[in-house]
């Protein structure tokens, strides 16, 4: 089978689907039991699969537009991972559900006693919510779909017209990722506190969904760096070496943007800008944040300054694998404390929503990632690529 999938990723796919199902299941319960605490760890299990997605088209394109030798052993994750996206879209249905649980402005009590909510009530309301929401989900599918179509045109053809397209959409598509995110990011996240608003914040989502897609997919490529079909075609040292540098990038770019927010608001003090980090430093939420300074920064900052722990795939591994679980951190800090300021914020249901949605997102990862050869067929760039 020309597939990176063997027989132990199939089993996982069958694993995979079952917790899917028995997570949904759970969050069926959820949403009956106890609909606040399950709307909020919903919404997190979402964004959160949603990011790998978006920082694999994001990744995918840059791959694109630069022809890195890195992307070439990593192409076919990001295209599986891509491919979810549709998924993701149905998945996000029963957050409509749940907006009077989640938004500040569905709550008439809050409207009333904040005059800054209630002059933005123009734009944060139902239907503004759902449109929008469905068309950044269509212009992402759009996006993806042309780019997968394309591809498998290229393993098709020797014709260099797949590759000359798939690099024309990539240049626009880097544009319209952190422009439609701005929206989403506008709705999904930021109008879950009242007042607070950034003109950064999106760009900071972006660069945490690319930097989130990055360590995953390192952590597949060291389980598949010995594998039939990759072996052959990729240099280990070199291969790891540079997705090692682009990791240590996005960590330092990461780590920029989070403090220079911080920073300006922090200095600027100014109440409807700074309650969103008043809410994350507040009793236990402040360890959070040490936490994902150490393991979301620090740590793997000085690590990845070292040029053999970027040409050991295991110890590279390592150090996206903690990247990886402080990115799951953060995504649950960005989301949990505008609703439960007042203490750190963890239920069952977030487990169970994660488990839930992570289970099918990742079973039909793996089935897309069957469907094709593990590596581009006649790209017109790997020959020239390819380290002798």
């Amino acid at each position: 089978m020309s597939s990176i999938v063997n027989a132990v990723a199939a089993r996982a796919k069958i694993v995979s689907l079952g917790v899917g199902v028995l997570g949904l299941a759970g969050c069926v319960a959820g949403w009956i039991v106890a609909p606040g605490d399950f709307f909020v760890a919903y919404l997190f299990g979402h964004f959160f699969f949603l990011g790998l997605s978006l920082g694999a088209l994001a990744l995918l394109m840059t791959h694109h537009l630069t022809s890195g030798y890195w992307g070439y052993s990593v192409r076919r994750f990001l295209e599986s991972a891509v491919s979810t996206l549709p998924l993701l879209a149905v998945l996000f249905v029963p957050v409509f559900f749940g907006l009077p649980q989640l938004y500040p402005w569905k709550n008439p009590s809050v409207i009333a006693a904040d005059e800054i909510l209630r002059s933005r009530l123009y734009y944060l309301n139902t239907p503004g919510y759902v449109i929008r929401s469905a068309v950044v989900f269509a212009i992402w599918i759009v996006m993806a779909r042309f780019l997968l179509k394309w591809s498998a045109e290229q393993d098709a053809t020797v014709s260099v017209e797949p590759t000359r397209k798939m690099r024309t959409l990539s240049g626009p598509g880097l544009v319209i990722y952190p422009v439609t995110m701005t929206f989403a990011a506008i709705d999904w996240l930021m109008s879950l506190e009242k007042d607070w608003y950034s003109t950064m914040f999106a760009v900071m989502i972006c660069i945490g969904q690319m930097l989130g897609a990055l360590a995953f997919v390192i952590l597949l490529l060291s389980v598949a760096a010995d594998s039939r079909q990759l072996g052959p075609v990729i240099s280990k040292e070199e291969t790891f070496h540079k997705i090692g540098n682009l990791l240590l990038a996005f960590t330092m770019l990461w780590a920029y943007l989070e403090f220079g927010q911080l920073l300006i608001t922090w200095s600027g003090n100014l109440p409807h800008e700074i309650s969103w980090y008043l809410n994350r430093v507040t009793d236990g939420w402040r360890w959070v944040c040490v936490f994902l300074f150490l393991f979301n920064f620090f740590v793997p900052f000085f690590l990845l300054l070292m040029r053999p722990v970027k040409r050991r795939y295991q110890v590279l591994a390592s150090v996206a694998a903690c990247i990886f679980i402080a990115h799951i951190v953060d995504v649950w800090w960005t989301i949990a404390p505008s609703l439960h300021p007042e203490h750190v914020y963890v239920t069952w249901w977030a487990v169970i929503a994660f488990l839930g949605i992570g289970g099918i997102w990742s079973a039909a990862f793996l089935k897309n990632l069957e469907r094709r050869p593990a590596v581009p067929l006649n790209d017109p760039r790997f020959a020239v690529a390819v380290p002798a």
